[in-house]
């Protein structure tokens, strides 16, 4: 149970409701073992009516009847207490499900990109569901039951020695091979356990992949496909689910055997112990098989608890291994500064992807003075994108250093220094809500004004309008409902909405016709005079008014100037100018 002590932490938070939960099952046990006493009395009462020892019949009835009232004040009341344990272990199991699910959310918001590069979004999802959900198991009905075991065990046990030594001897002696069978297949179960969870969470990142691209998996008319590679990893699960399943049915049956075991031996000790006048009366006997019965199911449980207790291991054990992951992007929180200026300088900046082994910046030298405009563009994979990602600090650069304001980016407070810039990604990414909370997603307490303001710039605001429910218009995954510029001009309306100080545009308005893009543009022109804007593009309409332009190619600044001085340079520059230059020309 090494993984499980991570728990001990909530445990401790939760003592006092897990301390009353043990003091009240504990009076609970003890109010029910009142029964088996009150049974054999109300025997012994017949016994000595039918022996003539008791000649008075209303003697008998009068106890029997105080006995009946007593037995089921005691279930009453023990059926209460039982209740209250409910109300207390459970709840507490309920609110250490809701603690360390948000403690997995807020560690996977805060691990780096490259850990989403490495694991798949099912098996992520898995995690924080299906393995917290047995962690809960443990925490709950797990801790509860075993709680209620151990009790009722030692009690019971207690009076059954105090009433017979010998016959308690034979009621138990079961109980050592129950104990060496339950750690036998206990083993097994943790294995069985992982494997099942590990298939589980292929099946569910598969199915989560395949929805995610159903547009493309219908397109290509691969449904039958899909659906046969789906059919074999459900089938995997099928398998691996089912052999966990028949390692755990081998419990119930074995603690019935024992039990029952116990049964015979009892009523067999028991009535030669009588016969031989070893006991006194017979209703010792009576009152030994219900103390053998009402160890059933504490005894039964016993399999039942530790295949939970496995399965929670199982599962904690996945969930420790990404909540000890320590994230690459420090915050390091060493400066006190209360804003962010748009001064950017690269020196000698170089970063590899560790996953790929690529190397995307080499040696990269640029400055972008404060409200000044720099346009970046380059041939696919030249690493445009990835200089963008090491401004936002999404990934930390190997060698050189980024400096904002002459004051290095590893020392400015990584919440300040993404609030401070508006990023629209080249990958529009629009959630499931309405088109309002998306714009102001950034900026939860933005004002509608705020809104509208924003997408006026982004001139996606006429297109809401027109829209059945305008600005409250649900939209599907990922912006489904929408074209391709309306998602990325809603984007833009995020972004200008935080009110940044450096704005980049990635490749964002490449879904746009040439007459948009114009209008959004010049409609930026105005909202940039007081920021820092970068506009990475492959249209050169684009970025031909930045004060700045660098040319990327394999990683390295190849040219760089404005666009004047580029157009009259050999370059990559000139060729995609007089390319798009005749495309224009041919489309007139």
């Amino acid at each position: 149970m090494k993984e499980l002590k991570y728990l001990n932490k909530y445990f401790y938070k939760y003592k006092l409701n897990l301390i009353l939960g043990f003091i009240i099952v504990i009076i609970g046990k003890i109010l029910l073992l009142f029964t088996p006493g009150l049974v054999r009395n109300s025997i012994n009462v017949i016994d000595q009516y039918r022996r003539g020892v008791i000649v008075d019949q209303s003697i008998v009835e009068y106890e029997l009847v105080q006995n009946i009232f007593l037995i089921l004040l005691a279930a009453v009341l023990s059926g209460f207490f039982t209740f209250l344990t409910r109300q207390t272990i459970i709840n507490v199991s309920r609110y250490i499900e809701f603690d360390l699910k948000n403690e997995i959310y807020n560690q996977y918001q805060n691990l780096s990109l490259n850990f989403y590069k490495r694991n798949k979004t099912g098996d992520l999802m898995n995690r924080i569901s299906e393995d917290v959900s047995r962690v809960r198991m443990y925490v709950g009905p797990a801790l509860m039951y075993s709680i209620n075991t151990i009790t009722l065990i030692i009690i019971v046990i207690f009076y059954m020695y105090t009433q017979s030594p010998e016959l308690t001897f034979y009621t138990i002696c079961p109980l050592p091979i129950l104990s060496f069978t339950i750690y036998k297949l206990s083993k097994l179960i943790n294995r069985r356990s992982i494997i099942v969870q590990e298939s589980l969470s292929k099946l569910s990142s598969f199915a989560q992949e395949i929805f995610t691209g159903i547009q493309i998996v219908k397109s290509y008319v691969i449904q039958d496909k899909t659906s046969k590679e789906f059919e074999n990893f459900s089938s995997e699960n099928k398998t691996n689910q089912i052999k966990l399943a028949k390692i755990q049915a081998l419990f119930f049956p074995l603690m019935i055997l024992l039990i029952g075991l116990s049964n015979l031996l009892v009523i067999y000790i028991g009535g030669k112990q009588y016969l031989d006048g070893k006991i006194s009366d017979i209703g010792i006997i009576a009152e030994f098989i219900i103390y053998v019965n009402m160890l059933t199911w504490p005894v039964a449980s016993l399999g039942w608890i530790s295949s939970i207790i496995q399965q929670a291991e199982a599962s904690q054990k996945r969930i420790n291994e990404f909540l000890n992951e320590k994230s690459e992007i420090i915050n390091y929180n060493s400066n006190k500064l209360s804003d962010i200026l748009g001064e950017i300088t690269f020196k000698n900046v170089s970063y590899k992807y560790k996953d790929t082994g690529i190397i995307a910046a080499k040696e990269i030298n640029f400055s972008l003075k404060s409200i000044d405009k720099l346009g970046i563009t380059g041939g696919t994979g030249s690493g445009k994108s990835t200089l963008m990602n090491l401004l936002c600090r999404l990934y930390d650069i190997d060698t050189g250093e980024i400096l904002i304001g002459n004051i290095p980016i590893k020392n400015i407070n990584l919440k300040l220094l993404r609030n401070k810039i508006g990023y629209v990604p080249q990958d529009t990414f629009l959630f499931s809500d309405t088109i309002m909370n998306n714009v102001r997603f950034g900026i939860q307490n933005a004002t509608k004004d705020d809104v509208i303001k924003a997408c006026k710039t982004a001139n996606i605001h006429n297109e809401i309008l027109n829209f059945e429910n305008g600005y409250n218009t649900i939209l599907g995954e990922r912006g489904i409902n929408l074209s391709g510029g309306q998602k990325q001009r809603i984007s833009i309306a995020r972004a200008l909405i935080k009110k940044p100080k450096i704005l980049i545009l990635d490749d964002c308005l490449s879904a746009m016709d040439t007459q948009t893009e114009e209008l959004i543009l010049k409609s930026l022109e105005k909202y940039t005079k007081n920021i820092s804007t970068i506009i990475i593009s492959h249209r050169i309409s684009s970025i031909k008014n930045a004060n700045n332009i660098i040319v990327l190619e394999n990683g390295n600044i190849t040219q760089s100037g404005t666009h004047n001085q580029l157009i009259n340079q050999n370059g990559y520059y000139k060729q995609l100018y007089n390319k798009q230059i005749i495309k224009k020309e041919s489309t007139e």
